[in-house]
Protein backbone atom coordinates (compact mmCIF):
# COMPACT_ATOMS: atom_id res chain seq x y z
CA UNK A 1 0.00 0.00 0.00
CA UNK A 2 1.37 3.47 -0.98
CA UNK A 3 2.23 5.84 1.57
CA UNK A 4 0.93 8.96 -0.55
CA UNK A 5 -2.60 10.54 0.09
CA UNK A 6 -4.92 7.93 -0.88
CA UNK A 7 -9.09 8.73 -2.09
CA UNK A 8 -11.97 7.94 0.70
CA UNK A 9 -12.66 4.39 -0.40
CA UNK A 10 -16.17 3.43 -1.26
CA UNK A 11 -16.20 0.41 0.76
CA UNK A 12 -14.97 2.32 4.20
CA UNK A 13 -17.43 5.39 3.54
CA UNK A 14 -20.78 5.53 1.46
CA UNK A 15 -19.91 8.09 -1.59
CA UNK A 16 -23.19 9.61 -1.26
CA UNK A 17 -21.13 11.38 2.17
CA UNK A 18 -17.76 12.34 3.06
CA UNK A 19 -15.59 15.87 2.30
CA UNK A 20 -16.18 17.60 -0.73
CA UNK A 21 -12.70 17.34 -2.21
CA UNK A 22 -11.97 15.94 -5.54
CA UNK A 23 -12.20 12.38 -5.24
CA UNK A 24 -12.31 12.69 -1.76
CA UNK A 25 -8.91 13.01 -1.05
CA UNK A 26 -7.15 14.77 1.74
CA UNK A 27 -7.32 18.99 1.80
CA UNK A 28 -4.45 20.85 2.54
CA UNK A 29 -3.44 24.40 3.24
CA UNK A 30 0.58 23.84 2.57
CA UNK A 31 1.13 22.70 -1.05
CA UNK A 32 4.85 21.76 0.38
CA UNK A 33 5.40 18.30 -0.93
CA UNK A 34 2.94 18.17 -3.07
CA UNK A 35 3.35 16.78 -6.43
CA UNK A 36 -0.17 17.57 -7.38
CA UNK A 37 -2.62 19.91 -6.04
CA UNK A 38 -6.49 20.14 -7.60
CA UNK A 39 -7.57 23.46 -6.52
CA UNK A 40 -10.88 25.08 -7.98
CA UNK A 41 -11.14 28.48 -9.90
CA UNK A 42 -14.92 29.54 -9.46
CA UNK A 43 -15.36 32.21 -12.16
CA UNK A 44 -18.26 33.19 -14.48
CA UNK A 45 -17.91 37.22 -14.93
CA UNK A 46 -15.95 36.51 -17.97
CA UNK A 47 -18.04 34.21 -20.00
CA UNK A 48 -20.49 36.04 -22.83
CA UNK A 49 -23.63 33.73 -23.21
CA UNK A 50 -24.77 31.67 -20.53
CA UNK A 51 -23.08 31.39 -16.68
CA UNK A 52 -23.22 29.26 -13.91
CA UNK A 53 -19.44 28.05 -14.34
CA UNK A 54 -18.87 29.80 -10.98
CA UNK A 55 -20.67 26.34 -9.61
CA UNK A 56 -18.12 24.19 -11.88
CA UNK A 57 -15.67 23.34 -8.82
CA UNK A 58 -18.29 22.38 -6.61
CA UNK A 59 -20.06 19.95 -8.85
CA UNK A 60 -17.16 18.62 -10.60
CA UNK A 61 -15.44 17.80 -7.03
CA UNK A 62 -19.15 16.36 -5.90
CA UNK A 63 -19.75 13.89 -8.97
CA UNK A 64 -16.08 12.66 -8.38
CA UNK A 65 -16.71 10.84 -5.60
CA UNK A 66 -17.63 8.21 -8.36
CA UNK A 67 -14.70 7.92 -9.36
CA UNK A 68 -11.97 5.43 -8.06
CA UNK A 69 -7.90 5.57 -7.53
CA UNK A 70 -7.05 2.77 -10.23
CA UNK A 71 -7.71 3.39 -14.21
CA UNK A 72 -9.19 -0.35 -15.30
CA UNK A 73 -8.42 1.38 -18.90
CA UNK A 74 -4.76 2.17 -18.74
CA UNK A 75 -3.68 0.67 -15.92
CA UNK A 76 -2.80 3.72 -14.17
CA UNK A 77 -2.54 4.05 -9.97
CA UNK A 78 -1.61 8.37 -9.90
CA UNK A 79 -1.97 8.09 -5.97
CA UNK A 80 0.93 5.11 -5.66
CA UNK A 81 3.51 7.19 -7.02
CA UNK A 82 1.92 11.01 -6.76
CA UNK A 83 1.17 12.81 -3.64
CA UNK A 84 -1.79 14.68 -4.81
CA UNK A 85 -4.29 16.90 -2.55
CA UNK A 86 -7.41 19.19 -2.79
CA UNK A 87 -5.86 22.99 -2.35
CA UNK A 88 -9.72 24.85 -2.09
CA UNK A 89 -10.83 27.61 -4.10
CA UNK A 90 -8.63 30.49 -5.22
CA UNK A 91 -10.84 33.86 -3.35
CA UNK A 92 -11.88 35.49 -6.84
CA UNK A 93 -13.14 38.73 -6.87
CA UNK A 94 -16.44 37.63 -8.35
CA UNK A 95 -17.42 41.53 -8.85
CA UNK A 96 -13.83 42.34 -11.16
CA UNK A 97 -13.02 40.63 -13.65
CA UNK A 98 -9.58 42.13 -14.15
CA UNK A 99 -8.94 41.61 -10.12
CA UNK A 100 -9.85 37.79 -10.67
CA UNK A 101 -7.12 37.43 -13.60
CA UNK A 102 -4.82 38.97 -11.13
CA UNK A 103 -5.49 36.91 -8.38
CA UNK A 104 -5.06 33.89 -10.36
CA UNK A 105 -1.76 34.82 -12.03
CA UNK A 106 -0.49 35.95 -8.53
CA UNK A 107 -2.05 32.86 -6.76
CA UNK A 108 -0.12 30.45 -9.34
CA UNK A 109 3.30 32.04 -9.05
CA UNK A 110 3.08 31.55 -5.41
CA UNK A 111 2.02 27.52 -6.39
CA UNK A 112 4.68 26.86 -9.25
CA UNK A 113 7.65 27.85 -6.27
CA UNK A 114 6.67 24.55 -5.07
CA UNK A 115 7.53 22.14 -8.00
CA UNK A 116 3.75 21.17 -7.75
CA UNK A 117 1.99 20.64 -10.70
CA UNK A 118 -1.59 22.48 -10.54
CA UNK A 119 -4.84 20.77 -11.91
CA UNK A 120 -7.34 23.42 -11.95
CA UNK A 121 -11.24 23.08 -12.46
CA UNK A 122 -13.28 26.43 -13.41
CA UNK A 123 -14.39 28.19 -13.89
CA UNK A 124 -15.07 30.31 -17.62
CA UNK A 125 -12.05 30.08 -19.95
CA UNK A 126 -11.05 33.00 -18.84
CA UNK A 127 -8.70 31.78 -15.79
CA UNK A 128 -6.11 30.22 -18.43
CA UNK A 129 -4.57 33.64 -19.22
CA UNK A 130 -3.42 34.21 -15.85
CA UNK A 131 -2.06 30.47 -15.44
CA UNK A 132 -0.46 30.99 -18.52
CA UNK A 133 0.94 34.05 -17.57
CA UNK A 134 2.35 32.37 -14.26
CA UNK A 135 3.45 29.37 -16.52
CA UNK A 136 5.68 31.61 -18.90
CA UNK A 137 7.33 33.00 -15.85
CA UNK A 138 8.58 29.87 -14.67
CA UNK A 139 9.04 27.61 -18.07
CA UNK A 140 9.22 30.34 -20.36
CA UNK A 141 6.78 30.07 -23.57
CA UNK A 142 5.10 26.89 -23.39
CA UNK A 143 3.67 24.28 -25.52
CA UNK A 144 -0.69 24.43 -25.74
CA UNK A 145 -2.32 21.24 -25.66
CA UNK A 146 -6.10 23.41 -26.03
CA UNK A 147 -9.35 20.95 -26.39
CA UNK A 148 -12.27 23.33 -27.48
CA UNK A 149 -15.24 23.93 -29.40
CA UNK A 150 -13.84 27.46 -30.02
CA UNK A 151 -10.34 29.16 -30.94
CA UNK A 152 -10.85 31.93 -28.17
CA UNK A 153 -8.61 33.99 -30.11
CA UNK A 154 -11.09 36.98 -30.45
CA UNK A 155 -9.36 40.49 -30.29
CA UNK A 156 -12.11 41.84 -27.98
CA UNK A 157 -15.17 41.21 -26.66
CA UNK A 158 -17.78 43.99 -26.10
CA UNK A 159 -14.79 46.20 -25.69
CA UNK A 160 -12.86 44.05 -23.13
CA UNK A 161 -9.22 42.49 -24.07
CA UNK A 162 -9.79 39.83 -21.37
CA UNK A 163 -12.52 37.64 -21.79
CA UNK A 164 -13.08 33.86 -22.18
CA UNK A 165 -12.96 33.81 -25.70
CA UNK A 166 -9.72 36.30 -26.18
CA UNK A 167 -7.52 33.81 -24.21
CA UNK A 168 -5.68 32.40 -27.10
CA UNK A 169 -4.66 35.53 -28.89
CA UNK A 170 -3.45 37.27 -24.95
CA UNK A 171 -1.33 34.36 -24.73
CA UNK A 172 -0.10 34.53 -28.71
CA UNK A 173 0.67 38.19 -28.09
CA UNK A 174 2.23 37.98 -24.51
CA UNK A 175 4.57 35.22 -26.29
CA UNK A 176 3.35 32.81 -23.11
CA UNK A 177 3.06 30.36 -25.51
CA UNK A 178 5.38 28.52 -28.78
CA UNK A 179 2.58 29.12 -31.63
CA UNK A 180 4.10 26.01 -33.61
CA UNK A 181 3.47 23.91 -30.41
CA UNK A 182 -0.02 25.06 -29.69
CA UNK A 183 -2.47 22.50 -30.76
CA UNK A 184 -6.38 23.41 -30.94
CA UNK A 185 -8.85 20.48 -31.45
CA UNK A 186 -12.43 20.09 -31.81
CA UNK A 187 -12.87 23.33 -33.12
CA UNK A 188 -16.46 24.00 -34.93
CA UNK A 189 -19.57 25.92 -35.34
CA UNK A 190 -19.86 29.20 -37.06
CA UNK A 191 -17.96 32.62 -36.67
CA UNK A 192 -18.14 36.11 -37.88
CA UNK A 193 -15.95 35.70 -40.91
CA UNK A 194 -12.79 32.88 -42.37
CA UNK A 195 -10.43 34.86 -40.41
CA UNK A 196 -12.16 33.82 -36.86
CA UNK A 197 -10.32 30.59 -37.43
CA UNK A 198 -7.63 30.95 -40.18
CA UNK A 199 -5.61 33.74 -38.69
CA UNK A 200 -4.42 31.84 -35.35
CA UNK A 201 -3.55 29.30 -37.77
CA UNK A 202 -1.03 31.72 -39.54
CA UNK A 203 0.38 32.18 -36.22
CA UNK A 204 1.53 28.73 -36.28
CA UNK A 205 -1.27 27.33 -34.34
CA UNK A 206 -2.35 23.16 -35.55
CA UNK A 207 -6.08 23.04 -35.38
CA UNK A 208 -7.76 20.18 -35.81
CA UNK A 209 -11.66 20.62 -36.75
CA UNK A 210 -14.16 18.70 -35.09
CA UNK A 211 -15.24 17.56 -38.63
CA UNK A 212 -12.15 16.02 -39.42
CA UNK A 213 -12.35 13.69 -36.83
CA UNK A 214 -15.82 12.57 -36.79
CA UNK A 215 -16.17 8.29 -36.77
CA UNK A 216 -12.32 8.04 -36.27
CA UNK A 217 -10.29 7.46 -32.92
CA UNK A 218 -8.09 10.08 -31.41
CA UNK A 219 -5.35 7.64 -30.29
CA UNK A 220 -3.31 8.53 -33.20
CA UNK A 221 -3.75 12.02 -33.04
CA UNK A 222 -2.69 11.87 -29.14
CA UNK A 223 0.43 10.40 -30.12
CA UNK A 224 1.23 12.63 -33.02
CA UNK A 225 0.85 15.84 -30.60
CA UNK A 226 3.16 14.04 -28.47
CA UNK A 227 6.24 13.24 -30.79
CA UNK A 228 5.41 16.85 -31.98
CA UNK A 229 5.78 18.12 -28.43
CA UNK A 230 9.27 15.91 -27.72
CA UNK A 231 10.23 17.12 -24.26
CA UNK A 232 9.08 20.65 -24.28
CA UNK A 233 6.80 21.69 -21.27
CA UNK A 234 3.59 21.45 -22.10
CA UNK A 235 -0.08 22.63 -20.72
CA UNK A 236 -3.23 21.12 -21.36
CA UNK A 237 -6.83 23.10 -21.21
CA UNK A 238 -9.92 21.48 -22.25
CA UNK A 239 -13.30 22.87 -22.24
CA UNK A 240 -16.24 20.64 -21.85
CA UNK A 241 -17.74 22.13 -24.84
CA UNK A 242 -15.00 20.15 -26.93
CA UNK A 243 -17.93 17.42 -26.56
CA UNK A 244 -20.88 17.25 -27.97
CA UNK A 245 -23.99 18.56 -25.90
CA UNK A 246 -25.49 15.30 -26.16
CA UNK A 247 -22.44 14.43 -23.54
CA UNK A 248 -22.02 17.68 -22.30
CA UNK A 249 -24.79 19.68 -22.10
CA UNK A 250 -24.06 21.83 -19.38
CA UNK A 251 -21.88 24.46 -20.85
CA UNK A 252 -21.92 27.76 -21.32
CA UNK A 253 -21.99 27.96 -25.31
CA UNK A 254 -22.16 24.13 -26.40
CA UNK A 255 -22.05 23.57 -30.42
CA UNK A 256 -23.70 20.26 -32.29
CA UNK A 257 -21.09 17.86 -33.77
CA UNK A 258 -18.37 17.77 -31.41
CA UNK A 259 -16.32 15.17 -29.60
CA UNK A 260 -17.28 11.78 -28.04
CA UNK A 261 -16.48 11.24 -24.57
CA UNK A 262 -14.40 8.03 -25.67
CA UNK A 263 -12.55 10.24 -28.19
CA UNK A 264 -11.68 12.66 -25.54
CA UNK A 265 -10.26 9.53 -23.43
CA UNK A 266 -8.60 8.39 -26.57
CA UNK A 267 -6.68 11.67 -26.91
CA UNK A 268 -6.07 12.32 -23.35
CA UNK A 269 -4.46 8.92 -22.99
CA UNK A 270 -2.21 9.34 -26.14
CA UNK A 271 -0.47 12.34 -24.33
CA UNK A 272 1.38 10.21 -21.74
CA UNK A 273 5.22 10.85 -21.77
CA UNK A 274 4.56 14.35 -21.85
CA UNK A 275 6.44 16.96 -19.85
CA UNK A 276 3.02 18.14 -18.46
CA UNK A 277 3.12 21.05 -15.94
CA UNK A 278 -0.39 21.76 -15.42
CA UNK A 279 -3.93 21.60 -17.00
CA UNK A 280 -7.22 22.88 -16.44
CA UNK A 281 -10.75 21.29 -16.95
CA UNK A 282 -13.16 24.44 -17.60
CA UNK A 283 -16.96 25.65 -18.85
CA UNK A 284 -19.08 22.98 -16.82
CA UNK A 285 -21.98 24.97 -15.71
CA UNK A 286 -24.26 23.12 -13.77
CA UNK A 287 -27.40 25.10 -13.70
CA UNK A 288 -27.80 23.67 -17.56
CA UNK A 289 -27.32 20.22 -16.69
CA UNK A 290 -29.73 18.92 -13.86
CA UNK A 291 -28.33 15.54 -14.47
CA UNK A 292 -24.93 16.09 -13.19
CA UNK A 293 -23.62 14.35 -16.11
CA UNK A 294 -21.69 17.24 -17.40
CA UNK A 295 -19.68 17.32 -14.11
CA UNK A 296 -19.41 13.70 -13.63
CA UNK A 297 -17.73 13.83 -17.45
CA UNK A 298 -15.67 16.46 -16.73
CA UNK A 299 -14.51 15.02 -13.24
CA UNK A 300 -13.22 11.79 -15.69
CA UNK A 301 -11.75 13.65 -18.07
CA UNK A 302 -9.86 15.27 -15.25
CA UNK A 303 -9.16 12.15 -13.83
CA UNK A 304 -7.72 11.04 -17.07
CA UNK A 305 -5.41 14.14 -17.19
CA UNK A 306 -3.96 13.25 -13.70
CA UNK A 307 -3.46 9.86 -14.88
CA UNK A 308 -0.92 10.89 -17.36
CA UNK A 309 1.24 13.05 -15.31
CA UNK A 310 5.00 12.74 -15.38
CA UNK A 311 5.58 10.11 -12.45
CA UNK A 312 2.53 7.92 -12.60
CA UNK A 313 2.60 4.59 -11.81
CA UNK A 314 1.24 2.02 -14.00
CA UNK A 315 0.65 -1.53 -13.20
Amino acid sequence: MSDKNQPISGNDLARFSGPNTFMRLPSATDVTGLDVGILGIPLDIGTSWRSGTRFGPKEVRAQSAMLRPYNLGTGAAPFDSLQVADIGDLAINTFSLSDSLRIISESYDHLLTNDMKPLAIGGDHSITLPILRAMAKRHGPVALIHVDAHADVNDEMFGEKEAHGTVFRRAYEENLINPVKTYQVGLRGTGYSAEDFSEAAGWGFQQFLAQELWGRSLASLGAEIRRDIGDAPVYITYDIDSLDPAFAPGTGTPEIGGLTTPQAMELIRGFRGLNIIGGDLVEVSPPYDTTGNTALTGANILYEMLCVLPGVTYR
